[in-house]
């Protein structure tokens, strides 16, 4: 399946969780012919901090030619997926600090209409998985994205724990082969709605031309 959809997979990772999430929702979205950009959010934390960390640090070091997310990836791409761990069933501030620079795109209107999905990670399996996911899509919703939840739209989606917000995992437990088939079906839906999205603007550019 070819797509004109560009994707950009933009994600916070401390010690590797998420960005193991976000590699695969990448290639999935490649698989369906979609452009994508993989791209990280800005690590904030004091060096002391990760230093203390060995796992931190060396996913840090893993990872260190990851293009930084900036605001020309938000405005080149047609669909964003999320992947961000929780911080006491929050977003992280360096995700936080990141959507609090997008004002002027906002104010702009070129976020409007682009399809957004997001996976989380915590430390537990109640460990506020749901709650930082909802507080992700309320930026969203402020932007005037479309947002493309997984709901219970599959099986793969009940296997892995059975999110209808997004694909939920606990960090430092190795990822199972359900995770990732419910990643592989979220951004499959994320760009089959972005597709909709696509068609849905062009008749309606169409129909006012047409009108004027």
């Amino acid at each position: 399946m070819m797509t004109n959809v560009k994707l950009a997979v933009i994600y916070y990772s401390a010690t590797g969780t998420n960005y193991q999430l976000a590699q695969w929702a990448a290639k999935g979205a490649r698989e369906m012919g979609a452009e994508v950009r993989i791209c990280k959010v800005p690590e904030l934390a004091a060096q002391s901090a990760i230093d203390a960390n060995p796992a931190w640090k060396a996913h840090l070091k893993a990872t260190e030619d990851v293009p930084v997310v900036s605001l020309d990836d938000l405005v080149w791409a047609d669909a964003y997926v999320f992947s961000i761990p929780t911080r006491y069933g929050n977003m992280p501030s360096q995700v936080k600090q990141f959507l609090d620079t997008t004002g002027g795109l906002w104010f702009t209107g070129k976020l409007a209409n682009k399809v957004v999905s997001a996976m989380v990670s915590a430390s537990n399996p109640h460990g506020g998985q749901e709650t930082t996911i909802l507080g992700l899509y309320t930026t969203m919703f402020h932007w005037g994205a479309i947002i493309a939840a997984p709901g219970y739209t599959d099986p793969a989606v009940f296997a892995a724990g059975g999110n209808p917000y997004g694909t939920s995992v606990t960090a430092g437990v190795e990822l199972k082969e359900e995770t990732r088939l419910a990643v592989m079906h979220q951004v499959r839906r994320t760009i089959t709605v972005a597709l909709g999205v696509q068609y849905g603007l062009k008749i309606s550019s169409h129909q006012a031309l047409q009108e004027a």
